[in-house]
């Protein structure tokens, strides 16, 4: 995805993704075994990638003293969906079922609303969306505007960019420990406190409905902060926000009262997802050459997150879901570390400011 989004622009790469994805939703109506719930599901997977082409195509379009709130918001909103469907998709069931249908058949049909509305999504995309401000990259090409690329170097250039690694790790321990908590905290709640399963998600659904605002509000401070500090405040931001994160999921895992546990789960939801908004409003920045690659090597890196934390610390009996949220959060401080090693020639880093030699955005 972020290769493609670099050779042929984020409109196609992002509208082709959705339109091959969805017939993996419709088809989760045929479902009869494991392996084919399995298989749908592995295909429906593929269109997170799409968080790929949503970034790239923020940075794109956006200049940079907008460019974080604009990633923010976009990104922030598309993870508030997770959250909305948790709540949303329950009460399609209960409609359908109400209607007449049985519920065998009834958790069948509900699919074919989000694949419906992930279909549209695309041809929209297809038909109104527009690669930069001017026109759409192809356009650009041909008319000898914008130079074509070759795949090689695109991707070479990318994968050889250290910051990326560093910026796909910090995200793997905010936007991974997102999803992470998405998969755990109703489980936490059901068990560790005794409620009903529809209190407990209730509760973890509050998680992902901050993004509507906390997200948006780390691209937000990290524009506003840009303009007194430069790079160099937008790369204490995040790592301020994130070490706080982890600090109050360390919290989260030790506290043993309900109101207690709710409150401080929505500070740190507030932290964590701040920190993702913050990530790219330091991304657009680290290459424009190769932009999509550095943005999939992030995006990636929340996802691998994700699965090497859950692997970690809640498979298995090997630590209660307490203890493991109180080792993730430890997870998180020391992950927040290596964002004091990102240094820009042209703007400095966290400790040391600009090189004195003249730095083109290509050094």
């Amino acid at each position: 995805m972020e290769t493609a989004c670099d050779l042929f622009g984020p409109r196609m790469a992002s509208a082709s993704l959705i339109l091959l994805t969805a017939p993996a939703v419709y088809l989760t109506y045929i479902a009869s075994s494991p392996v084919s719930f399995l298989l749908v599901r592995f295909f429906t997977g593929f269109s997170l990638a799409t968080i790929v082409s949503t970034q790239f195509w923020m940075s794109s379009m956006f200049s940079a003293p907008v460019v974080g709130t604009a990633n923010g918001i976009t990104g922030g909103w598309g993870n508030l969906g997770g959250g909305a469907t948790q709540l949303m998709m329950p009460l399609v069931f209960a409609t359908i079922c109400y209607m007449g249908a049985v519920k065998f058949t009834a958790w069948r049909i509900s699919f074919f609303i989000p694949a419906l509305l992930q279909t549209l999504s695309g041809f929209a995309i297809l038909i109104f969306g527009q690669d930069l401000p001017d026109r759409n990259l192809s356009g650009l090409q041909k008319s000898g505007n914008k130079q074509k690329d070759k795949f090689s170097k695109v991707f070479y250039n990318g994968i050889t960019n250290y910051k990326g690694w560093i910026l796909a790790l910090t995200y793997g321990y905010c936007f991974g420990v997102e999803l992470t908590i998405d998969n755990i905290i109703a489980e936490y709640f059901y068990d560790r406190f005794n409620l009903k399963l529809n209190t407990a998600g209730m509760i973890a659904a509050s998680f992902g409905l901050a993004n509507v605002i906390s997200r948006p509000v780390g691209g937000i401070v990290s524009d506003l902060i840009s303009k007194r500090f430069g790079m160099r405040g937008r790369l204490w931001a995040l790592w301020v926000v994130q070490t706080l994160g982890g600090v109050f999921c360390v919290i989260l895992g030790q506290v043993g009262s309900l109101t207690v546990s709710i409150v401080v789960m929505i500070v740190f939801s507030v932290f964590v997802q701040t920190a993702c908004g913050l990530t790219f409003g330091v991304v657009p920045f680290d290459s424009r050459r190769s932009l999509g690659v550095v943005s999939g090597m992030t995006g990636g890196g929340g996802n691998v997150g994700a699965v090497l934390t859950q692997l970690i610390f809640f498979k298995g009996t090997k630590y209660t879901k307490e203890r493991g949220i109180t080792l993730m959060g430890l997870m998180i401080i020391c992950c927040s570390l290596p964002i004091m090693f990102i240094y820009f020639p042209q703007w400095g880093g966290m400790f040391c400011g600009p090189s004195k030699m003249v730095a083109t955005e290509e050094d």
